[in-house]
């Protein structure tokens, strides 16, 4: 069986990992946590990034400092995660689920500005499989109505927006270390802040609601509770396994680019025969390959498309369940229109495995060898 996901090490993590015993600082914010940071804020141009033990727990950093209070809104797409509608909820917000494009799975950047009302506080992007939104857009709706954009770029690590990495236009951005993501810890994440409002409150949040950090620095000559916070912070451990990992960050990027090159190629027969459509990479994008997807006619074409492709040994699956269909987003969330394209997207919609090893040339040849007998 060619499973959907495999982690891929690179060969120094436990060699890191047990340098960081050594030091004897195994909590956060020691040696190897300063080298990951210091690594993301010089190759993803932000002003400063905090490691954090998820992509949740950056966004629900990023809800602390966007200020967001009982009965806020905030625009985001249906078509994501659950922690992208979760951190915010916390807050006591409402989220207000845009439509996608049906080309990208993105946030529909010009039904945003219908859902924004008085009680809207931030729009929060999400860069499906590492492709951007339409930055520039949404960037000037926001500036215009006096809002923050917070960057869900969890499968975005290394994607740009012309030329500009993804976490770094918004106001703030978050990052995923996930085993299923491109770069990873096991469990890990990252806050990048681009907006200087936020650099000296971002790490007292982050530090339990203390100026700990500022005591470290010298800046205070003791440290106290200053904020709310919580413990944000990775483990050392965790660092110097994510520093093996972003040494190698670009070779890892390529590798996958090459494997996502020969899915595109191969499939190019299917998609014009109008059987699937494959992904689509806008103009203004560079991608990092973190997802190749197929969008099939309908439901029961890709359910039975799975089941096929697992008997003949390749484990493919589908994504997320849209929020606002779940019981969570009936209760708690907010539609401004129907999202038909959102709905009928993610019933239609299978991923293919996509690892560094994986055995593609396989996979290739089941897949188009599944669509010629369809056709027959």
């Amino acid at each position: 069986m060619i499973g959907f996901n495999k982690p891929y090490l690179t060969g120094h993590e436990l060699i890191y990992i047990k340098d960081a015993a050594s030091r004897k600082h195994l909590s956060g914010d020691g040696f190897y946590t300063k080298k990951c940071s210091d690594w993301l804020a010089h190759e993803l141009n932000c002003k400063k990034a905090l490691l954090t033990q998820s992509c949740t727990a950056a966004l629900e950093i990023a809800a602390i400092l966007a200020d967001i209070k009982e009965g806020d809104e905030v625009i985001l797409p249906s078509y994501t995660f659950v922690s992208t509608a979760n951190a915010f909820l916390l807050r006591g917000a409402v989220p207000v689920f845009v439509d996608v494009h049906e080309d990208t799975l993105n946030i529909n950047e010009h039904l945003i500005e219908a859902a924004i009302s008085k009680r809207t506080k931030a729009i929060v992007t999400v860069h499906y499989a590492g492709v951007p939104c339409e930055m520039d857009k949404i960037m000037e709706i926001a500036h215009s109505h006096n809002l923050l954009v917070i960057e869900d770029a969890a499968q975005g690590i290394l994607s740009t927006y012309k030329g500009r990495p993804l976490g770094s236009i918004g106001d703030l951005g978050c990052l995923s270390f996930h085993e299923t993501k491109n770069i990873i810890s096991g469990e890990g994440g990252a806050l990048l802040i681009n907006n200087d409002l936020f650099l000296s409150r971002a790490e007292i949040i982050r530090e339990k609601g203390t100026n700990r950090k500022e005591f470290f620095r010298g800046e205070v000559d003791k440290y106290s509770w200053v904020d709310i916070g919580s413990s944000f912070l990775p483990s050392e451990i965790t660092a110097a396994f994510l520093w093996a990992q972003l040494e190698n960050a670009h070779s890892i990027s390529k590798s996958r680019k090459e494997i996502w090159d020969h899915y595109y190629e191969a499939f190019k027969g299917i998609e014009n025969s109008s059987v699937i459509k494959r992904p689509f990479i806008p103009k203004y994008a560079s991608h990092n390959a973190h997802i190749f997807y197929l969008l099939l006619d309908n439901n029961q074409k890709r359910d039975h498309f799975i089941s096929e492709m697992k008997v003949r040994g390749i484990d493919c699956v589908f994504h997320y369940i849209p929020l606002h269909s779940s019981s969570m987003g009936k209760r708690f969330g907010k539609i401004s229109e129907t999202l038909k394209v959102t709905e009928d997207c993610a019933s239609r919609i299978v991923r293919l495995p996509m690892w560094i090893g994986v055995d593609y040339k396989k996979v290739c040849k089941e897949v188009n060898d599944y669509f010629e007998i369809k056709r027959r």
